[in-house]
């Protein structure tokens, strides 16, 4: 039969307290919390930004010979209706010019990108019946903003440019990028400022008219023998194939002069007779890039010995590596830098250098890593400001649980494939003086009631039990206001809710574990370091709070 005297649990609060204070299971649940907590911010993937997850796509169609204008009626302004029909496209843009047309679209932040892409490529096949006679088959292009983005960039130059030109370096600078290509998780590789070899052909235009040429001529001639394709000629007696390979014709400049661009008066007009040939890079590419190194000299005495600095300016290649969605960047940017490392002694074998101008990896560790660090100086300073409050032992309990809460809450964002980045650091710091509140309460309140009248009749269970029951409902609703004050975020559209969903997302559940890690630990850490006052003890504070 059950006593009278003893106290009923009415709150979920005091039923896990009543169930988890005598269990041999809550240590281990408590080393379990730690671990998978441990085990998350190890494996989480870091970077700096949130990847946003941006759809869209573009549908060119080519119908030669058409006007912007037609093009516009039969092209653009039909397939802008078709897609409309699309659910999820935000935005449409149309552009019509000679002989194409193209159908921009943006689909709103969050959507999936591979349904994206699906549904667009589906609504463009479904009406290929509809596109006038004469149009040449459309072209799906998917956008890939969301690995566009990179997280690592490298310069590289030559150390001594009159060992390595602008073709050298390229030629070694491809084979680096082929073997970026190959590593785990990189997604997108891009060269900038790259300049490659070509024969450049400057036309006299004047030798060009009087010859009665056009520059279409020039081109179309140059273009038939600059290809290096095979000819399939049929079938021999005994069934084998035989293909007349044909070696690229051109191969110096010699060989680009020699090319019969038109026939005039029954004689050959070759290219060189209206236009000079030269060996070089491709002068058409204006988008080059340099590097500036500046280093100290003194200068003559008439100068004062005043120290001023001077520039070493080189040509430069910078190579981006760009990371799967969802993937770890300091991973990424460590095997990066790996294969570059391992490339070393051939670089300075060669006459180049290289250095790391971006490193996205890097600073996404240094940030979570000055985020430990910091939450280990924060914890530190809210187990001092108990000890005053409340004393050592109360202090070393709560101090417990803002580790387990973080951990529950790292655990669960490591679950839902989140990331660790600076939006996510954001919500645990914003979060970090919540955690404590649902501790402190109960903590508090056990405080209170060792230090009560009629302490001493009661067991030391019994007391953490109804300590922790009577508090439970007020913490609750205290907790849930608090949420909710977090939910709107969660419904904010386009680019800033997606940036920002994190906190929405995390806020809540390290809240929600406050709660439990409070329920369940607080009371069996007290009834292991708490012990009630000694009767004579709490019979002289009670006749000093009477004579006051």
């Amino acid at each position: 039969m059950k006593n009278k005297n003893e106290y009923q649990v009415i709150n979920v609060a005091g039923k896990l307290a009543k169930g988890f204070l005598h269990s041999p299971l809550t240590v281990v649940l408590g080393a379990i919390l730690l671990l998978v907590g441990y085990i998350a911010l190890n494996t989480m993937p870091r970077e700096e930004d949130p990847q946003i997850a941006i759809s869209g796509g573009a549908v060119i169609v080519a119908l030669p010979g058409a006007t912007p204008k037609e093009i516009e009626n039969v092209i653009v302004k039909p397939l802008e209706r078709k897609l409309r029909e699309v659910r999820g496209i935000e935005h449409v843009y149309g552009m019509a010019m000679d002989n194409v047309g193209i159908v921009n679209i943006m689909y709103y932040i969050g959507e999936n990108r591979e349904d994206s892409n699906l549904k667009l490529y589906d609504k463009v096949m479904q009406n290929m019946d509809s596109l006038p006679k004469g149009t040449m088959q459309p072209i799906v292009k998917p956008f890939d903003i969301d690995i566009d983005i990179p997280i690592i960039s490298v310069a590289f130059y030559p150390k001594d440019q009159k060992t390595v030109n602008d073709i050298a370096l390229f030629k070694v600078v491809r084979k680096i990028q082929q073997k970026l290509n190959s590593v785990n998780y990189v997604a997108k590789t891009i060269l900038k400022g790259a300049r490659k070899a070509q024969y450049n052909i400057e036309v006299d235009m004047g030798k060009l008219s009087a010859y009665h040429l056009s520059l279409g001529q020039i081109m179309q001639a140059v273009q038939s023998v600059a290809v290096d394709v095979p000819d399939v000629k049929g079938r021999t007696a005994d069934n084998k194939l035989v293909i007349f390979g044909v070696k690229n014709a051109i191969e110096s400049v010699d060989d680009v002069g020699d090319i019969i661009v038109a026939q005039y008066m029954g004689s050959p007009i070759y290219l060189r007779d209206v236009a000079s040939v030269k060996e070089g890079v491709d002068i058409q590419n204006f988008q080059t890039a340099e590097i500036l190194f500046k280093d100290k000299v003194n200068h003559s005495e008439s100068d004062e010995g005043q120290v001023s600095e001077f520039s070493d300016q080189r040509t430069q290649i910078t190579l981006t590596v760009a990371k799967l969605a969802g993937t770890n960047a300091v991973f990424v940017a460590d095997d990066v830098v790996n294969v570059l490392k391992a490339h070393d002694r051939e670089f300075d074998r060669i006459g180049m250098g290289y250095i790391i101008t971006r490193n996205y990896g890097e600073r996404a560790n240094e940030a979570v890593n000055e985020l430990m660090h910091h939450l280990f100086i924060t914890i530190i300073i809210i187990a001092l400001m108990l000890v005053f409050a409340l004393g050592w032992r109360e202090s070393l309990i709560v101090t417990f649980t803002v580790p387990a809460i973080l951990a529950v809450t790292l655990f669960t964002a490591w679950m839902t494939g989140q990331t660790m980045n600076r939006i996510t650091l954001f919500a645990l710091l914003l979060s970090l003086g919540l955690l404590v509140d649902a501790a402190i309460i109960v903590i508090e309140n056990i405080h209170r009631h060792l230090h009560s009248h009629g302490v001493e009749d009661k067991e030391m269970g019994e007391l953490l039990i109804e300590a922790t029951d009577e508090i439970g409902a007020p913490t609750n609703i205290a907790t849930l206001a608090i949420i909710l004050t977090m939910v709107p975020m969660a419904f904010v559209g386009g680019m800033m809710g997606s940036f920002m969903k994190p906190i929405p997302y995390n806020v809540p559940v390290a809240l929600i574990a406050s709660l439990f890690v409070a329920y369940i630990f607080t009371p069996y850490l007290s009834l292991k370091l708490l012990k009630k006052p000694e009767h004579g003890d709490h019979h002289n504070k009670d006749d000093d709070k009477g004579s006051k």
